[in-house]
């Protein structure tokens, strides 16, 4: 499986990107939208775990813009990920075609892994309940 991270507090991303790995997963960490789309120019990973608060473009910016581009099925998860936990965001992304997010609070890592392994509906996200 490989994963793209897409944030740009460099600690938070190695606390991520760490926690996520095991046996069968390539991650790779990008600390702004720019340089991950130059990246995604000619890959199409498995799953995007996208920082909603970016310097310069902001998450949901990149995913709008990639969303054409790298075709969203039921292979490939784009996950917002934000320390804010607002329903009219969330409603926002949701009107945007996002269907997963997480709040990065003290559970981010079991919920991000319950989205990985499908098994979102042991966990409380939007868009499962």
């Amino acid at each position: 499986m490989e994963i793209v991270v897409i944030e740009d507090d460099s600690i938070y991303a190695e606390f991520v990107c760490k926690s996520l790995a095991q046996p069968g997963r390539t991650i790779h960490h990008f600390p702004d939208a720019e340089s991950a789309l130059i990246f995604l120019s000619n890959k199409n990973p498995e799953v995007l775990i996208i920082d909603y608060k970016l310097p310069g473009m902001s998450g949901i910016d990149f995913f709008l813009k990639i969303k054409d581009k790298i075709r969203l099925s039921s292979n490939t998860k784009a996950i917002m990920m934000s320390a804010l936990d607002d329903g009219r965001m969330v409603l926002n992304f949701i009107q945007k075609g996002v269907r997963d997010y997480v709040i990065k609070d003290e559970y981010v890592i079991e919920s991000l892994n319950a989205i990985l392994e499908g098994r979102e509906e042991e966990m409380m996200f939007f868009g499962t309940y």
